[in-house]
This record gives structure tokens, C-alpha cells and sequence, in this order.
């Protein structure tokens, strides 16, 4: 993946959820101008959700997702419905599609997805699609329109009211851009070891120099091995060093007290919203006893390495420091437990390839249970001691931190 290119987790996740056959997928072939899609006439043809990645005007990149109908039946139609409760967690704004030419009353299962959208607030407007077969359209309420996906008409007043509802990125923190200043050198450390992707960066690292530079500063990229005679080198001292979590105690001893470290994960723990929340969980790796239930979670789904940092390295090292016989389990991908009351902590990735709002669902999910939750690299830090020093950028939290 190219620096310019807009990665998933950036983009407005626009998701459109209603009954089978109420037009669903025609109505997403109609806003995108694509088939994206495929439509019948047979009920459940959409079998799991459907994810297109493009430009849509006047919102620029988005996340196009068309859900199985949500009253799918029988047990693979129940699985179909969880598929799509997934997809609930990471939308930006959903589409309620109905049929009101069969019937003015939304259906069970159309309320139920409206008292989702409420309870999950997720800003929703509803469809009236098959406008086409109206004598005469009914005036639409607030947040709701009539359009035909067969003849296209209302789809350009639909993308109108969508852009008008979602909630623009403007005022949206950076990673580190706020953080800096023009001219200044950002050092950042990046290993390349057997868990690297081959050819490329990891998207954090991709998205932290492109914010250095959109910040008028300048990248400086190297290996762990390479920083202590970089920095001897340098004429100028950097503002600051970032550094994959992994390499963090090495880091730590190699860059001078003078000059502020963090790493890549601490950063997008607080593009995401999370980090408060991440730096008090954390806290109860020294709570954890014999017998304790951790959980390791990850964002993205991907082939395991031999020293796979998830489930290889992140229980080693909480096993070293804790000296206690530690249960770990682990999720990836979409999968998140619901259900999280039997674990003493949950450990979660930095969410790079998960949006914002997403993020923000599986931390309510812990808080709401009263279960700690941190992420990968706000713990490698407090496993290795070097927490406050890594948070002296954020002084309200480093302060919070015993030595």
C-alpha cells in the first residue's frame, strides 16, 4: 500500500442494514454507480457483508457496506444477523432500507436495528426505497427520504443527507502532527525482523511520517540497531523518538534523557481515544494472580510469525514479570468476545486497521464490565519500567505514574 492511499480504518464506514429484499444491494449499486453487488429477487442473497473501499462525493473516501438481511433465518441465517451486529461496531453512519410500499410500519426486526443505532449511537437516516411503485410519494420526515434505486431518482439527495449527518475529520487529533513543530527532527525507530511485512512499512509507521511531514518536521526512519549513532550524528537533537513497542527497552537505553520517547502504539492509542483508559488498565498486570485469564486481542487478522509479538512475546514477557501462571487467550480480526466478565485484563493492538469507533466499542465493552483494558505497547512499556518516560509527552498522565 502506497503513502497515498487512504487506508480502511481512515475512511467514513457508511453501512446499510434493513430486512431481505427490501433493495438493499441495489440501493448500494445505485449510490456507488457500481455493481458492487449482487441483486435478486430471492430473499438472502447477500450472504455475509460486503466491503468496497471509494471515492464518494461530497465525502470524499469511504467504506461502502451492504449487510445480509437482519431477518435471516434459521442458524446459518443467525449467523448471517451476527455478521452483521459486527458490522454495527465500526459504522460511521447506517442506512435503514425499508420497502414502505408493502407496509408504512417498520418490522420487528427493522426496530430492533433502530434501537441499535440508539444504543450503540451510531447517526443513522432511513431509506424509503421502491419509490417507483408509489401512486404519490409521502412527504418524508427528518432524516428520512423516498428513492428509487430501480430509476435512480433521490440517490443524489440520499449521499446529500448522508455528508450532511457524518461528522467531518476536521477537528480530528493527529498522531503526532499537534505534538511538534516545523524544522524539528522526529527520530523513528522501526525494526526489521522476521514479523515485518516484506517490501513495506506497518501502517502506523506509514501514517506517523506522513504526519511528521504534513507538520512541516523532519522524518528520520532507522533500525534499533542503527539509532545510538544516528543520534550521535545528528548536528541537531531531535524533539523526539518513537519507537516500535518491541524494541522498546533497547530504545530506552540508547536515546539520551534529554530527548522525549514514545512509541507508535502509545500514539495511536490516543489518535483512537483510547489512551487514558489504556495507561489505567495497565495497572492491573500487578493485580493478576495464579489461575487469571488474560486476553490478547488483535485488529487485524494475519499468518503468525515463530515470534509472533501477540501470542508469543506479549505472554512470555507478563509471565517473566508477573511470575504468576497466567491463562492468555486470543482474538483477531472482527472477532471480539462480547461477553468479557471472565478475564482479569484485556490486552488490545494499537487498532491501526480498526476505526476510531470501533476502538472506542471494544473499550466501552471492557469499562462497561469493569474489566481493564490496555494495548500492546502502553504494557511492553510498563512491563520494562519505562512507562512514565515513554508518557512525558502527555504530562497529565506521565504525573499519574508511580517511579
Amino acid at each position: 500500500m502506497g503513502l497515498n492511499d487512504t487506508p480502511s480504518a481512515n475512511r467514513i464506514h457508511i453501512a446499510f442494514f434493513g430486512k431481505r429484499n427490501a433493495g438493499k444491494s441495489s440501493l448500494v449499486n445505485a449510490v456507488t454507480n457500481q455493481e458492487i453487488s449482487i441483486v435478486s429477487d430471492t430473499k438472502g442473497t447477500t450472504t455475509d457483508p460486503v466491503y468496497k473501499s471509494l471515492e464518494l462525493l461530497p465525502l470524499g473516501p469511504v467504506m461502502i457496506i451492504d449487510t445480509p438481511g437482519y431477518d435471516d433465518e434459521g442458524s446459518l441465517g443467525q449467523l448471517r444477523v451476527n455478521k452483521t451486529k459486527q458490522v454495527l461496531n465500526k459504522s460511521d453512519i447506517a442506512v435503514l432500507v425499508t420497502d414502505s410500499v408493502n407496509s408504512e410500519d417498520y418490522c420487528e426486526c427493522e426496530n430492533e436495528l433502530l434501537g441499535l443505532f440508539t444504543k450503540k449511537e451510531i447517526p443513522y437516516c432511513i431509506v424509503h426505497n421502491k419509490s417507483d411503485l408509489f401512486e404519490s410519494v409521502p412527504s418524508a420526515k427528518e432524516n428520512e427520504i423516498y428513492v428509487s434505486a430501480m430509476n435512480k431518482t433521490g440517490i443524489y439527495e440520499l449521499k446529500e443527507m448522508i455528508a450532511h449527518i457524518v461528522k467531518t475529520d476536521d477537528m480530528k487529533l493527529k498522531i503526532v502532527g499537534d505534538l511538534i513543530s516545523p524544522s524539528d527532527f522526529v527520530v523513528l525507530v522501526t525494526p526489521i525482523d522476521e514479523s515485518a511485512p516484506k517490501g513495506r512499512l506497518i501502517l502506523p509507521q506509514q501514517q506517523t511520517i506522513r504526519d511528521v511531514l504534513e507538520a512541516n518536521a523532519t522524518a528520520i526512519v532507522v533500525r534499533e540497531t542503527e539509532l545510538r549513532g544516528t543520534l550521535e550524528n545528528l548536528k541537531k537533537k531531535p524533539s523526539l523518538v518513537i519507537t516500535d513497542s518491541q524494541a522498546f527497552a533497547k530504545v530506552s537505553a540508547d536515546t539520551p534523557d534529554d530527548i522525549l520517547l514514545t512509541s507508535f502504539s502509545i500514539l495511536m492509542a490516543r489518535y483512537k481515544g483510547f489512551l487514558d483508559t489504556a495507561v489505567n488498565g495497565v495497572t492491573a498486570m500487578d493485580e493478576l494472580k495464579d489461575g487469571d485469564t488474560v486476553l490478547i486481542s488483535e485488529g487485524c487478522s494475519h499468518h503468525r510469525q515463530c515470534a509472533d509479538i501477540g501470542t508469543v512475546k506479549l505472554p512470555r514477557w507478563i509471565k517473566n514479570y508477573t511470575h504468576k501462571d497466567i491463562k492468555f487467550e486470543f482474538s483477531s480480526g472482527t472477532e471480539f468476545p462480547e461477553e468479557l466478565g471472565k478475564y482479569s485484563l484485556i490486552i488490545h493492538c494499537g487498532g491501526c486497521m480498526l476505526t476510531e469507533r470501533e476502538v472506542r466499542y471494544r473499550m466501552k465493552c471492557a469499562v462497561d464490565q469493569n474489566v481493564p483494558i490496555t494495548n500492546y505497547g502502553i504494557t511492553i512499556a510498563f512491563i520494562h519500567g519505562i512507562l512514565k518516560r515513554s508518557l512525558e509527552i502527555f504530562p497529565y498522565l506521565a504525573n499519574e505514574i508511580k517511579e
